[in-house]
């Protein structure tokens, strides 16, 4: 019987893969981009590239809408069923359900939208193009396959598309008028990847009616969920959208180009993260609460020992850094750069807390609380300080928000440790399972291995390759020496 096959943990991959192939996701996501972009730009031209980012970015909202919380909330729906293909068949259907209905009112709101507003109506076909990622991304149930685990098989496909459409971006954009062709590769690279999800998923789940469907369980949570969407979006972007009312758009070029090297940093030490939800709310589920605290700690101990370096290091080389990747225009990135590095390691612990910790408890409201937080002290901080120092006061709203959430989260994760409300949530001896002392030795005695490099004058890529080499490998060479072990 179908309702009786069960995906054991057993035949899970381990957590050490799953990360690999969520980091090679990753990398791949940058390096992608950096090979077409400088051909794409100089083909489209500022005129063409700006049609397309503006397409993306209208379109991007309606997806949002679309989504409605689903993309998070549905690994943690799915990794409390997976053991009962009859319920995850259920769940699943239950929130494809609420992903069309959801997309057919976005695409009717942005209909009405395409022959009502004259900005809109100029590049009607292109964002009519460019929209096919609101549908693909609803059927796509990219959430189904993280819940079950199934990172080797998302890699994979997701990279295998993406070679496709670099290759197609080179053989069919050849000049400004193709934009539109670039919108629809551009939404192939994203989101067709999503049209072998549905062909596959009759492998997990049964494609006929179960019965006994509830959508009305989900609506509650998809809401916080969505709310939390909404919120992240304020205080990710809100600085570049203030910044460019305030300022002008070279104070913008400053800050993304800043914003820019702290997101693939970030990106790369929140890998492990991502592969964690559906392991914790598994063991949430099945009440082992040992295991799913020893997962928990892994990647503490894991964004500690990765981004407390990182942070350092960028900061001591942020002029070399930004030099090297926008170029000697960008000289204005580097003190905001400095200002925002520190983000990367709030990130990393609030995206524990929150993501790892909050939600497998069905504590979404207090990730909400946070978010909201951040938001609001970004704003505030935002009109304090960019009409003074630019990109620079953007760069301290960013550090401020970051630091505001992962305080507010900590705070509540405390009182709900000390009031004994989830007996799980109590880790003992967290701060010496940290090893923040054996970190901060090594990064020291890594600073004073590679700083020296910077005297000597030698060329951007140089000193990079230099100093980074010496400071990453002293630093883990020190770390493991002195007894450590990232992911014991």
């Amino acid at each position: 019987m179908t309702g009786n096959k069960k995906y054991s943990m057993n035949n899970q991959p381990s957590l050490k893969i799953n990360f690999g192939m969520n980091a090679l996701l990753t990398v791949s996501s940058i390096i992608f981009p950096i090979i077409t972009f400088p051909y794409i730009s100089r083909v489209l031209q500022p005129d063409g590239m700006g049609r397309v980012s503006f397409a993306l970015s209208i379109v991007s909202y309606f997806t949002m809408i679309s989504q409605l919380g689903i993309p998070t909330y549905g690994i943690r729906a799915v990794a409390r069923v997976r053991d009962n293909r009859e319920e995850l068949t259920r769940v699943t259907h239950e929130l494809l359900f609420i992903n069309l209905i959801m997309s057919l009112i976005s695409y009717g709101v942005l209909f009405i939208l395409l022959f009502t507003v004259p900005r809109l109506s100029e590049d009607r076909l292109l964002i009519l193009v460019v929209s096919a990622s609101i549908i693909l991304d609803a059927i796509g149930t990219e959430w189904l396959y993280k819940g079950l685990e199934q990172y080797t098989y998302i890699t994979v496909r997701s990279i295998t598309f993406k070679i496709i459409s670099v290759i197609a971006m080179f053989l069919l954009v050849h000049e400004k008028g193709d934009y539109v062709i670039y919108g629809a590769i551009s939404v192939f690279a994203a989101s067709a990847a999503n049209i072998i999800n549905l062909i596959n998923i009759g492998k997990h789940v049964d494609i006929r009616s179960v019965g006994s469907y509830d959508i009305k369980k989900h609506l509650k949570s998809v809401l916080v969920f969505f709310a939390m969407t909404c919120a992240t979006t304020v205080y990710l972007n809100l600085d570049t959208v203030m910044l460019g009312f305030m300022t002008d758009n070279e104070e913008v070029g400053y800050y993304h180009a800043s914003v820019r090297i702290k997101s693939v940093l970030t990106a790369m030490i929140t890998s492990l993260g991502a592969v964690l939800l559906p392991r914790i709310s598994y063991y949430i589920e099945q009440g082992e609460n040992q295991r799913f605290r020893e997962v928990c700690m892994k990647a503490f101990r894991f964004v500690v020992f990765a981004a407390v370096p990182t942070v350092v290091y960028f900061m001591i080389f942020a002029k070399e850094t930004v030099l090297l990747i926008s170029g000697g225009d960008y000289v204005g990135s580097i003190l905001p750069m400095r200002i925002i590095m520190p983000t990367v390691l709030f990130i990393g612990l609030s995206n524990i807390i929150g993501i790892q910790i909050f939600i497998p408890f069905g504590e979404e409201k207090q990730v909400l609380r946070s978010e909201v937080a951040g938001a609001i002290v970004d704003v505030i901080i935002n009109l304090l300080l960019i009409p003074h120092f630019k990109s620079a006061g953007a760069a301290a709203g960013t550090l401020v928000a970051e630091a505001v959430v992962l305080i507010v989260q900590a705070f509540i994760f405390r009182k709900m440790v000390r009031t004994g409300k989830y007996e799980a949530m109590s880790f003992p001896g967290f701060f010496r399972e940290l090893d923040l002392f054996r970190v901060t030795a090594a990064v020291i005695i890594a600073t004073a291995a590679s700083v020296w490099v910077k005297l000597f004058g030698f060329g951007n890529f140089f000193t990079l390759a230099v100093s980074a080499s010496l400071f990453f490998g002293v630093y883990a060479g020190v770390y493991v020496l002195s007894g450590g072990k990232i992911l014991r």
